[in-house]
């Protein structure tokens, strides 16, 4: 690249994803490095975006689409000293307005995207509408607006970006000359230019360049140059650059043709669009349309709809998040003690290599956010290695989450390196392999006191249940001043019938303040205040049945039920819900939890890792015998566990007053290793008059709704959701939070269906040459949650933006950043830890979420600077849910903070706005004593702690 660039300054060049331009990098030689620099500074060479990747934008969360971004453009500052100003997409399955917006925050002023369903880009083509501002759908003025150029045609390859006749595009891809590696599938093959040919083809190009030119509303055209693998040899580079270098010239020299042609940069061309519109338009007025709402699903032929992706390795979905979970809760607890170990000069922390593999674990984070690693759309071994990598930073961040922890809740801290030689907090649960999923540890007890130190990584102080193994029943838990927990002791499973004789899970509710740490005190004792949990059987028994109390229940026409202070729910005997009933208005509701199989269709084009393509709709779940059925009543938590052949599906109640004894907790672990072309489904159905409205997330970020519509295919009226789908009528609102990402729908009034997992025997012929076939058995994490609705006007359903309650904002917070609990690995007679740390003077605003406190690289060297960035995000919520017997705690200010009200252990130096990607300080930025912001909008800052 560098050289051909060099050879002639005409010739131009674009490059997106960050991560793969990282390692090149690493390899050159100083002055291939300036050479790159000055071929930047002269127009030459564009960085497009600049994201870690060009990541999904269906299945990803908005936490990791800001990391990667940042990660790739703090990578530009520091080695390249470049800022982005175009976004370029070209392959992600659809397209999501988060991205839109979180590119605006960076700065961004353009951006372009090219998979959208074929049926929108004819549309948008006969309106001329393919380029227009995109505006966030709950943006009642402009400031989200951001130029976006959508491509017109099937494909980013060459074949179908000069115009609409790909027969005589792919003439003008002159990679494909004859003797080369690979044709033109349309029968004719380009041929180099020479001055005899060179009037013909340069009018048959030009023709087709004018055809498309008609579907825009300026004299401008851009053609993208390029495809997959491309421009890996000098030979491409001399041939496609010479070629085309002579049909310009040829163009540019026929005054006839009333043309200008030339290489050019994405922000080339957008730059002479501005111009264009400046000078075209109305003074004042741009001439391109106002446009809001997302592009899912997406098609790209037929009935080809890109669904199946939103479910596909659903393990993987599942680890990502966990991933970002322990990622996040890392960040915080890292600046945190980074600052206090400055304080107090603890020199191995300080000098540790802890902040190179946190830059590893956010790279690793960044990768997987890729439009074929979290989609579930890369080959098997390729699938291995994004796991690989997210095991090995899961480990990593466990390290940095345990040190950071140990070093702020330890008394002296000048202590902290006579025992910084191993991690002395281990997480509770620890992952075995990169496939399997996390088992508990057992804590092992005796009369002398453990340490259980538990993190709460939301800006919310928090009464959540921590459970934990511990190695005996006659267990006493105290809080670090010595009062008594209560405690309940369940037994451990081995199997769905077998006790284990070595390990007994113990469950408290511990209250932790936010962001902070909270100790206790664990210790085997017989003066034990725990109380048993106690089990029903259905359809089996247990031999040896331990310390419980065990009742084993065959054949009975009873219902089963659960019950806390919010809810009632009633089973039928396979352990399946029936119905809820709200215990603030007594109102009993249809509740009912099935699941059911989708199989494939049996024409030639059947589903696989992109498509879904069902057989029609799904059959029920059915069972030869019935299921075993594992009732639990316990005194903090009780739950109905049923084993079916395929997924062992659990429904727990949390016996809280607060927010979490408001949702009905669902997990299925789910395996069909064995089963052929199946997709597994769990259906939620209601009573709920929804008729054929319902509402997803899109990235955890914002609600868009949706319609099902009878005249599409069945695949086309799923949607991606990231942490929530709900359906409503005008008295109640049920919600489906998911912690991971799936496809789901509502095919009927009052349904939510989700899919779970799906194992499909061949390739859907898009790229990927395989089907899904290296299934896991994985983890699926619910919660359903009932509210009451109030002061609804029906006509106003229809509008284009919903918002979620603050609790269930609040909920899905709770679900997707659960609380760390962790265990000192090794008693130590002398340590002595602070009853508690707690780095926030209160609970932030309710609507106001931390989405990070990310250490910003140095400006020299690899290390790391002291200074942090902070994401807030205001959340824009629904008031007209009741909040009040909630368990909310915290109050709505406006989305106004007191700067020197915010931290309680640390003293605020410099705060200062910035963009989103650090990319940009605003005209004037100066330090600021209040944080403002608006319903929705992400913020970051730079901020100095001592």
């Amino acid at each position: 690249m560098v050289l051909k660039l060099k050879e002639d300054s005409r010739r131009k060049f674009i490059w997106s994803e960050i991560s793969y331009l990282s390692k090149w990098w690493d390899i050159i030689d100083i002055q291939k490095k300036d050479a790159v620099k000055s071929l930047i500074e002269n127009g030459q060479f564009e960085i497009v975006t600049g994201g870690w990747v060009m990541p999904d934008e269906a299945t990803a969360h908005y936490f990791a689409l800001i990391d990667q971004l940042i990660e790739g453009h703090q990578w530009l500052e520091s080695n390249v000293g470049v800022k982005p100003r175009s976004g370029w997409a070209i392959d992600p399955f659809g397209h999501s307005p988060t991205m839109a917006y979180l590119l605006n925050r960076a700065g961004l002023s353009h951006m372009l995207i090219q998979r959208v369903h074929y049926a929108v880009k004819k549309h948008f083509a006969l309106h001329k509408t393919l380029e227009f501002f995109w505006r966030q759908n709950w943006d009642m003025g402009s400031v989200t607006d951001i130029l976006c150029h959508m491509m017109p045609f099937y494909s980013y390859d060459i074949p179908h970006t000069c115009g609409p006749d790909p027969k005589i595009c792919c003439q003008f891809d002159f990679k494909r000359l004859p003797g080369g590696r690979f044709g033109c599938p349309w029968g004719v093959p380009p041929e180099t230019i020479h001055p005899g040919n060179v009037q013909s083809r340069a009018r048959m190009l030009l023709d087709q360049y004018r055809k498309k030119s008609k579907l825009f509303r300026t004299k401008v055209l851009l053609a993208p140059l390029g495809d997959d693998f491309r421009y890996c040899e000098y030979t491409e580079w001399d041939l496609q650059f010479k070629n085309y270098q002579q049909l310009f010239d040829y163009m540019n020299s026929q005054s006839k043709f009333k043309v200008k042609i030339q290489f050019g940069t994405l922000s080339d061309y957008f730059d002479a669009l501005d111009k264009a519109d400046e000078t075209q338009g109305e003074k004042g007025q741009s001439m391109f349309p106002v446009l809001s709402g997302d592009f899912f699903t997406y098609a790209d032929r037929d009935d080809h709809y890109w669904s199946g992706y939103f479910t596909s390795r659903p393990f993987y979905k599942r680890m990502d998040r966990i991933m970002e979970s322990h990622l996040r809760a890392a960040e915080i607890l890292y600046y945190f003690a980074l600052r206090q170990a400055h304080k107090y000069k603890i020199n191995t922390f300080l000098s540790s290599s802890l902040y190179t593999a946190l830059t590893e674990a956010r790279r690793n984070l960044g990768l997987f956010q890729h439009h074929d690693a979290i989609t579930g759309t890369a080959k098997d071994w390729v699938v291995v290695d994004y796991g690989t990598r997210l095991f090995h930073s899961l480990m990593v961040l466990e390290k940095i989450i345990g040190n950071s922890a140990f070093l702020l809740i330890l008394k002296d801290k000048l202590t902290y390196d006579s025992y910084s030689s191993d991690t002395f907090l281990e997480m509770d649960l620890k992952q075995k392999s990169q496939d399997s999923l996390p088992q508990k540890n057992i804590i092992r007890l005796s009369a002398e006191p453990r340490y259980l130190v538990v993190y709460n990584p939301l800006e919310q102080d928090r009464i959540s249940v921590v459970s934990v193994y511990v190695s005996s029943h006659k267990v006493q838990v105290f809080s670090a001043s010595g009062k008594p927990v209560e405690v309940q002791v369940s037994a451990v499973w081995d199997t769905a019938n077998t006790i284990s004789e070595t390990a007994y899970e113990i469950s408290f509710l511990a209250h932790i303040p936010p962001l902070g740490l909270k100790v206790y005190k664990i210790l085997e004792s017989a003066s034990s205040n725990s109380h048993l949990a106690d089990y029903v059987l259905y359809n089996n028994k247990v031999e040896d049945k331990g310390i419980f109390t065990i009742k084993n229940v065959i054949n009975t026409e009873e219902a089963i039920i659960l019950e806390n202070s919010f809810v009632l729910i009633q089973f039928d005997q396979t352990g399946l819900m029936k119905q809820m009933m709200t215990k603030e208005d007594g109102k009993h509701h249809e509740v009912n939890v099935q699941f059911s199989w989708y199989g494939t269709t049996i024409k030639r084009d059947k589903s696989g890792a992109y498509l879904f393509l069902p057989d029609g709709n799904a059959k029920p779940y059915v069972y030869t015998t019935p299921p075993f059925v594992r009732v639990t009543h316990g005194r903090i938590y009780s739950e109905v566990t049923s084993f079916f052949d395929h997924v062992t599906h659990r429904v727990r109640l949390y016996h809280i007053q607060g927010i979490e004894g408001q949702s009905v907790e669902v997990s299925n672990i789910v395996d069909i290793r064995k089963v052929y072309n199946r997709e597994i489904a769990m259906k939620i159905s209601s009573d709920i008059k929804s008729q054929n409205r319902f509402y997803t997330d899109l990235n955890g970020y914002q609600i868009q709704p949706r319609m099902t519509l009878s005249k599409l295919p069945l695949q086309a009226n799923v949607y991606p959701m990231t942490t929530m789908a709900y359906i409503q009528d005008a008295k109640y609102r049920l919600t489906l939070l998911s912690a991971q990402s799936s496809g789901v729908s509502s095919l009927n009034s009052g349904q939510i269906e989700v899919i779970m997992d799906r194992r499909l025997m061949q390739d859907d012929n898009r790229g990927l040459e395989q089907g899904v076939q290296d299934n896991k058995i994985t983890a699926n994490l619910f919660r359903i949650l009932l509210e009451k609705r109030s002061a609804v006007n029906m006509e106003e359903e229809k509008n284009s933006v919903s918002y979620p309650s603050l609790l269930s904002h609040i909920t899905s917070s709770l679900m997707n950043h659960p609380v760390f609990p962790m265990a000192n690995k090794f008693s130590s007679p002398t340590l002595e830890m602070q009853g508690e740390f707690s780095p926030l003077q209160s609970s932030l605003p309710c609507d106001i979420h931390l989405v990070n406190l990310r250490t910003i690289q140095s400006k020299v060297g690899s290390g790391h600077s002291d200074e942090a960035a902070l994401i807030l995000h205001r959340k824009g919520f629904d008031c007209r849910f009741s909040s009040k017997g909630t368990g909310l705690h915290c109050s709505t200010t406006q989305g106004k903070m007191l700067v020197q009200k915010l931290f309680n252990k640390f003293i605020v130096e410099s705060l200062t706005p910035s963009s989103l990607s650090l990319m940009h300080s605003p005209p004037g930025a100066q330090n600021i004593s209040e944080i403002n912001l608006s319903p929705m909008e992400i913020s970051t800052f730079q901020i100095r702690l001592r």
